[in-house]
């Protein structure tokens, strides 16, 4: 079992099955040592701040990391390649009132640095949205550095 699957595992958590693409993209796209994955959206539905709380607006944004980790793992091969995140944009369906995005996209970013340390801490953008495709509460999407290979 490779190294970010037992963390994963230590943290009680588990990649879900990557999902087939639903429109006209790639789930990923490398140039050089950069691996840019498309944004997905969350499988919990409606508005943070009236639909969804703080905490469970956090949990929806580590599982939706988590979905783009299968993602990558599919792509890839082997999440042991990535030597890090580089940024990672978030947006947060809120309410008119709701003010804490950040905090909510955390709940990603935590996981990221759970499973790789300093290499996991990255540049982000938290942004509010009164609408995501499907209804959804997070969309998030990733920037990772992927180790050099031998050749």
């Amino acid at each position: 079992m490779s190294e970010i699957l037992q963390k994963l595992e230590s943290l009680d958590e588990s990649l879900p099955e990557a999902p087939e693409h639903v429109a006209n993209y790639l789930g990923c796209k490398r140039t050089g040592s950069l691996l840019f994955v498309s944004a997905r959206v969350s499988e919990a539905r409606g508005e943070v701040g009236i639909d969804l709380n703080l905490e469970q607006a956090q949990t929806a944004a580590k599982d939706t990391a988590l979905l783009l980790l299968a993602i990558v793992k599919n792509e890839i091969g082997d999440l042991d390649q990535i030597k890090g995140v580089v940024k990672m944009n978030g947006f947060v369906r809120s309410s008119i009132d709701f003010t804490r995005q950040p905090l909510v996209i955390d709940g990603a970013s935590g996981l990221l640095i759970a499973l790789w340390g300093d290499e996991g801490k990255h540049a982000r953008t938290a942004t509010g949205t009164s609408q995501l495709p499907f209804g959804a509460a997070i969309q998030l999407e990733m920037i990772l550095e992927l180790k050099e290979t031998q050749g």
